[in-house]
């Protein structure tokens, strides 16, 4: 590691040099980001998992920064042209940009016009020019005519042209042309001639300006989206004038003949190359912006949805619904596994309901059914309804769960592994069952970009969103604890130190050995090794086993700790968790030693106080207004109940119980002013809004939940 390192992250970060050393050393030992956070509070100074993940991330950017230096010293020494003040200019520089810039005289470049002219003779012509004495440059040009050189004024063209790339190649005029784009620049937007018809879903763009540095997020992503499909002309530029007059000052002094032809260059190099330069890395620039916030409130809006409130292990019946096809019914025990399924048809156009119904009511009987699961796609609401209207010999709950990405499981080689003889359309039901009973442990299995919550998701770079959803997820798995006889291969293969190699090797392990009995059986299982029980171990859960903690987030490295407050107290561990009364007589500050510091003795003694605990709460069954089945139903001023869909920058969508989803815009979510609408809602919430605009022509709905009241909601 570079010494270096941990002293620039940790001021880019405002962290000390410490904190950033240790999470480097334990990050290069192969720990994982949940397990630093979670376990090794006092090595990192407490740093959380956002913290720990950039001070990651830094570090893989400055090594690659420092792979790029090592190339860029190789290419100008291969060229004879490294010196020592040069050489310790590059070592010394850690911003990209200042690199290129210094590299970029030296950069091997493609045949230019520039480097034509440099092979005709005409860098001296060019340095004349430059010095903008000389009172008759065409006659001095003459010198240089000859070979491929026609004339005085062939001449005068080429030194130009080297002129024009020495303005490009020097570095405070780059500076000062990205200093203006940085305050100016302005990103237009034009529909492509005769193009109008084809991307009318782009008229909002279709002449448009806006400040580069105001443009939001979704705007910039959805011009981009019409520039790539050929529909939109985009282009980002600052005030033209202004930068030529502010190169004209640097590069032209005084007012001859020369210094009309430097003039003349310096325009060239400005509109020719300059420009399209630093546009080129504002676009990429604004739209790497763009793409991260795009990305983090995708992250966002994942990261509720997997942390959603689980219905728990219940024997649950889960339904797609559908018209003509009927309605696709499966019986889950509460482990999720499949004991039955069938179809019925309560609608039109077969129009079975008595036979529906008797149907149901065994299968509730037979199964012990306890709550059921409806997906919310096509003839959910008339299920919905159909279900309240039958009578079940026991207490049943119905719940409407989003399907979104169902269908993408039901066909994945995963769903197949799990259900080999049943089509898609039992495998669809049996997500959305699944999904009410954990839907963290459901969700896992689908790629999230199907899952409905983005914003743009196809139009940003797809490695950085992946591994931002990746680590979401890792990170909600890790959060919420697994457990370690019911969970699934893909489950555990997201567990802290696991991988899908382990996790499978964990699952043939219960297969042939039976449930798990204790976390330290663990270490039985093949190619478990000590480094990956200490990173895995203390996220997985065991219900009911001989050791109570092996149900906790206690590490298994702090038991002997517990063991010792018990003993203290002459009680067992057992007691101690279930005397609160006891655990208040604990002076955690006789605990402290070189390895355990207090923020681990607090931990362990929150988790005593809730073992097994499940931070997600619980969950509420929701209702749709009775009387709104379709975008005619809706009338202005309406109140209703809505489910937060999807979260963007520009506000949230809200399920009303209809086909089409309302907006509530960002100026519409509060009677105050809001910056970022996670600050007010959050995906799944109930809430209830107002119909302020109904557009059925283009299937819009515009709601507010300004001097709404959200009680009870």
């Amino acid at each position: 590691m570079n010494d270096i390192f941990p002293h620039k992250i940790a001021t880019s970060l405002g962290l000390t040099d410490r904190q950033v050393k240790q999470t480097l050393a334990l990050l290069d030992e192969g720990a994982t980001i949940p397990f630093i956070s979670r376990y090794r509070k006092e090595a990192t100074g407490g740093l959380d998992e956002v913290q720990v993940e950039a001070v990651k991330d830094r570090y893989e950017k400055l090594k690659e920064t420092g792979r790029r230096k090592e190339t860029i010293l190789s290419t100008i020494e291969g060229q004879g042209k490294l010196t020592s003040e040069l050489r310790q200019r590059i070592e010394a520089c850690w911003d990209n940009t200042e690199l290129e810039d210094i590299y970029l005289p030296y950069k091997p470049k493609r045949k230019t016009r520039a480097e034509a002219a440099r092979q005709k003779g005409l860098d001296p012509l060019a340095t004349l020019l430059m010095l903008q004495r000389e009172a008759h440059p065409e006659t001095r040009a003459q010198a240089f005519v000859k070979g491929e050189v026609k004339d005085a004024a062939d001449a005068l063209k080429g030194a130009c042209d080297i002129i024009a790339e020495r303005v490009n190649e020097d570095e405070r005029a780059r500076q000062m042309v990205r200093g203006a784009f940085s305050r100016q620049a302005v990103i237009s937007a034009k529909v492509i001639k005769g193009k109008e018809e084809a991307a009318d879903k782009y008229r909002d763009y279709f002449e448009t300006s806006d400040s580069l540095k105001r443009c939001s997020s979704h705007r910039l992503l959805a011009m981009r989206r019409g520039e790539a499909e050929g529909l939109l002309k985009v282009s980002i530029s600052p005030d033209d004038e202004d930068c030529s007059a502010r190169l004209e000052r640097q590069f032209v002094r005084g007012d001859n003949a020369c210094s009309r032809y430097v003039a003349e260059a310096v325009h060239d190099a400005y509109k020719r190359l300059l420009k399209p330069s630093i546009e080129t890395e504002f676009a990429a620039s604004s739209k790497e912006r763009a793409d991260d916030e795009a990305i983090q409130v995708f992250v966002s809006n994942l990261r509720q949805l997997l942390l959603a409130p689980p219905l728990g292990q219940k024997r649950v019946m889960g339904i797609d619904p559908g018209f003509r096809t009927g309605c696709k019914v499966v019986c889950l025990d509460a482990q999720g596994n499949l004991l039955h399924n069938e179809n019925i048809y309560p609608h039109l156009p077969v129009n079975k309901p008595k036979e529906a119904t008797q149907k149901l009511q065994k299968m509730v009987e037979a199964y012990k059914i306890e709550a059921i699961a409806v997906g919310n796609g096509t003839a959910s609401r008339e299920t919905e309804d159909f279900l309240k209207r039958v009578r079940f010999g026991r207490d049943v709950q119905v719940f409407v769960v989003s399907e979104q990405g169902a269908s993408v499981y039901s066909a994945s080689k995963l769903a197949r592994g799990e259900f080999p003889n049943y089509d898609v359309t039992v495998r669809g039901a049996v997500s959305i069952a699944r999904r009410l009973m954990d839907p963290l442990a459901e969700l896992v299995k689908i790629d999230p970009k199907s899952i409905g919550v983005g914003q743009y998701q196809h139009d940003v770079d797809q490695v950085k969103l992946k591994k931002s959803l990746d680590q979401t997820v890792e990170s909600c798995v890790n959060q919420v604890g697994v457990n370690l006889n019911t969970a699934s291969s893909h489950l555990l293969a997201y567990v802290s130190g696991l991988g899908p190699q382990l996790a499978q090797n964990i699952v043939d392990y219960r297969t042939e050995h039976g449930a798990f009995t204790s976390r330290k059986e663990l270490l039985k299982v093949p190619r478990m090794g000590a480094k990956s029980f200490e990173q895995c171990a203390g996220f997985l859960r065991i219900a009911g086993g001989a050791n109570p903690l092996d149900n906790t987030a206690v590490h298994p490295e702090s038991y002997g700790i517990v063991e010792q407050m018990a003993r203290d107290l002459t009680c067992t561990v057992d007691e101690l968790i279930a005397d609160k009364e006891m655990r208040l007589r604990i002076q955690l500050e006789r605990y402290v030693n070189d390895k355990v510091g207090m923020p681990t003795l607090k931990d362990i003694l929150r988790e005593l106080d809730k073992p097994g605990r499940d931070p997600r709460g619980p969950i509420k069954v929701f209702e749709f207004a009775p009387d709104v089945r379709t975008i005619d139903d809706l009338t202005e001023g309406m109140e209703l109940p809505g489910i937060v869909s999807n979260i963007t920058k520009f506000g949230a969508f809200v399920d009303i119980g209809i086909k089409e989803n309302g907006l509530v815009h960002l100026s519409q979510l509060a009677a105050r002013y809001v910056s970022d609408p996670s600050e007010v809602v959050f995906i799944h919430q109930h809430v209830r809004v107002k119909v302020l605009q109904v557009d059925k022509i283009r299937k819009r709905i515009s709601l507010t939940m300004r001097e709404v009241s959200q009680e009870n909601n």
